[in-house]
């Protein structure tokens, strides 16, 4: 997710429908999915074909796949019934028991108490709510009603097990969170006890309105035993509803912290290892979260200057909306997120200054760095990474990085080019963790700093790659000649010297040579048409061709590339492709179709950019009469690479022979040997 690439896709036939969540099974590492209700699909990442991956038919309509990271993936059905994956592989068509009867099953949960896995679900039938709580591995379960509750209902429910008893949470329509505790039942209970339906009393854990506020909530998560979150839509009296990500303290019943969501939201919520999964808009947005044991003080936002402690955690909101990096001082009490950090960090800053400097954190030397001359800046930021290193020490160093783009965003003259060449070229960055710095860049035309990047960043979004590129291709050469550019993946192959010209080679090898062209194609081609843009000559100078290299480096994903790269202008496009094919000649000049140098472009990435580049562009080349005679050329030298491999191929078996030979022959044996070639 921080890299924004997407490792697998998998697609079902036309006419087949994923009908529950995917899961993956944490024992074996495979992907488990149900399409069409009963078909259930098996298969590992390095799997390509969803089709050809393992299928087993079910007896019965499944409702979800639960994975447990210690007791294996349970299978709920729509039926009630619940199998284990192993029992459900070994006899796929097994009758599965209809536990539930003219019910609908509303929410399911899995969980480990102890050994023993527990899955409950809650069923609705005619306005009444059931609760079920299972023990495959002893196959008992048990039904219990939930109390009915006056004008409202349930929207979502959430649950926990711990010290062998459920906690299930409530989100009713009331705007209101309540708790119901479900013992677990010992096996030795007596039938007559299980078959009875007890009734759930049910108690309110916490109201959702803040002076006349009320959260009109959609999804629910518990974070620990004190905080939930709660996403939905805050309604104020006189005001348009507006979607929020809020974090009450169920302890207090107050509300800690809210987050506006203006982009709006699917209504779903996730929460995993201490992070927010979430929609917002249309990326999937993930907010990491830290919760502390809760306090009076803490809930009301009120913790005392002793209480903070020398470490702080950082909370980053920037994947929601451009913001200064928020820094959120944790107490043993607090809820480390936004807006409680702004409150206590006003309160604590005159006493921050107090603290001797090599006691700060990362956190609060950033703050008191933030008006800060741009030699003090500087220079306490250089203090900051010379220190010895520590478990989070790229993470400081990602946070050094946002100061100084900060203090370029602020004031427009400022802007330390050695300083952020040093970090990336000395530190081992990537975009995620300095997101602002290409931005920055490209808006100051640093090139170099942009090259450097596009070689180190793995994670370099498609958007900010498409913005290189044509900024590239936009500069002009006179004023490249003035910046510093390295030039190791093109010193090899292009002569620097005098004029420009490259090193021409008269070797024909990979069987290319102009005669072969002309013998093959039917069309003539003017000699100085030919020069211009058959591949003899660079068609960019070697500053523009060392950036374009870098580019063409860098990581991408072609969905989510093309769109972007549709709005190249076209004479760009044109330059562009012909200096991949410029590149492509050079590769198929050597025997190992690989270009001399440092970081030069190996043949697969000319290739795929130069598809990349057809795919998006193929329409307006066609038309151009510019472009006629560069697709020409193009196709020719393809053309004629295909038949000469082609040719390979029809001797590869005596090629393979003569090597069988050679093993065979006695090195000290002298000898004359014809072999005829048919």
């Amino acid at each position: 997710i921080s890299d924004q690439k997407p490792l697998g896709c998998w697609s079902v036939k036309h006419g087949q429908i994923l009908t529950c969540p995917v899961v993956c099974n944490f024992e074996t590492h495979e992907y488990i999915a149900v399409h069409d209700d009963k078909v259930l699909r098996i298969w590992k990442n390095e799997d390509i074909n969803l089709d050809k991956a393992f299928k087993a038919t079910l007896s019965a309509d499944v409702y979800r796949i639960h994975s447990l990271p210690s007791g294996g993936p349970l299978v709920l059905f729509r039926a009630g019934g619940v199998r284990t994956l192993d029992e459900l592989l070994e006899a796929p068509q097994q009758e599965i028991e209809n536990i539930i009867s003219d019910e609908v099953i509303r929410w399911s949960g899995a969980f480990m108490e102890g050994q023993q896995p527990v899955l409950i679900f809650t069923t609705e039938k005619d306005g009444d709510f059931f609760v079920y709580v299972q023990n495959p591995k002893q196959s008992s379960v048990h039904k219990y009603k939930l109390e009915q509750q006056e004008s409202s209902k349930p929207l979502c429910f959430t649950a926990h097990v711990t010290n062998q008893t459920v906690t299930l949470l409530c989100l009713y329509s009331n705007d209101s969170v309540y708790q119901v505790l479900i013992p677990l039942q010992q096996d030795n209970e007596e039938e007559e006890e299980e078959e009875e339906e007890e009734i759930l009393s049910k108690s309110l854990l916490v109201n959702l309105s803040v002076s006349g506020t009320v959260l009109k909530g959609t999804s629910l998560v518990v974070l620990d035993k004190d905080h939930v979150a709660v996403l939905g839509s805050l309604a104020a009296p006189g005001k348009e509803p507006r979607e929020c990500l809020t974090i009450w303290n169920t302890k207090f019943q107050t509300l800690q912290t809210s987050k506006e969501l203006p982009l709006g939201t699917s209504g779903q919520l996730w929460c995993y290892e201490e992070k927010f999964f979430l929609i917002h808009g249309k990326v999937l947005t993930v907010i990491m979260y830290k919760c502390e044991t809760s306090s009076l003080a803490a809930a009301v936002g009120k913790l005392k200057d002793s209480q903070t402690p020398d470490v702080s955690s950082f909370l980053n909101w920037n994947t929601l909306e451009d913001e200064e990096l928020v820094v959120s001082f944790q107490s043993q009490e607090s809820v480390a997120l936004k807006e409680e950090s702004r409150m206590s960090l006003r309160s604590r800053r005159s006493s921050a200054a107090k603290v001797q400097p090599e006691t700060l954190s990362v956190g609060q030397l950033l703050l008191n760095l933030k008006d800060a001359s741009t030699y003090v800046l500087e220079d306490e930021l250089r203090k900051l990474m010379s220190k010895a290193p520590t478990p989070d020490l790229q993470a400081t160093i990602g946070c050094v990085v946002t100061a100084l783009t900060d203090r370029c965003k602020t004031n427009p003259k400022y802007y330390p080019q050695n300083f952020l060449l040093q970090i990336v070229e000395t530190r081992d960055l990537s975009y995620s963790l300095c997101p602002d710095l290409m931005a920055v860049a490209l808006e100051k035309k640093d090139m170099h700093l942009l090259q450097i990047c596009l070689e180190r960043f793995p994670d370099i979004p498609e958007e900010i790659t498409y913005a290189c590129l044509k900024a590239f291709l936009s500069i002009s050469e006179d004023h490249l000649q003035s910046i510093d550019v390295n030039l190791d993946s093109v010193i090899c192959y292009i002569d620097v010297e005098s004029d420009d010209k490259e090193v021409k080679t008269e070797i024909v090898q990979n069987g290319f040579s102009a005669e072969m062209e002309q013998d093959m194609c039917d069309t003539k081609i003017p000699k100085e048409a030919q020069g211009r843009s058959d591949g003899e000559s660079c068609p960019v100078g070697p500053h523009k061709a060392a950036l374009l290299n870098s580019v063409l480096h860098s990581a991408y994903t072609e969905t989510f590339l093309l769109p972007h790269l549709k709005n190249l202008p076209a004479g760009q496009a044109i330059l562009f492709l012909r200096y991949l094919y410029y590149l492509y000649v050079k590769c198929s000049e050597k025997v190992n179709t690989t270009l001399p140098g440092i970081r030069s472009p190996t043949i697969n990435q000319i290739m795929d950019w130069m598809c990349l580049l057809l795919d998006a562009h193929f329409t307006v080349m066609v038309m151009l009469p510019e472009a006629k005679e560069l697709l020409s050329n193009l196709h020719k030298f393809v053309r004629a690479q295909v038949r000469f491999y082609s040719e390979l191929n029809k001797i590869e078996g005596s090629l393979r022979e003569l090597q069988r030979l050679n093993h065979l022959r006695e090195s000290q044996t002298y000898s004359i040997e014809v072999l005829e070639i048919i």
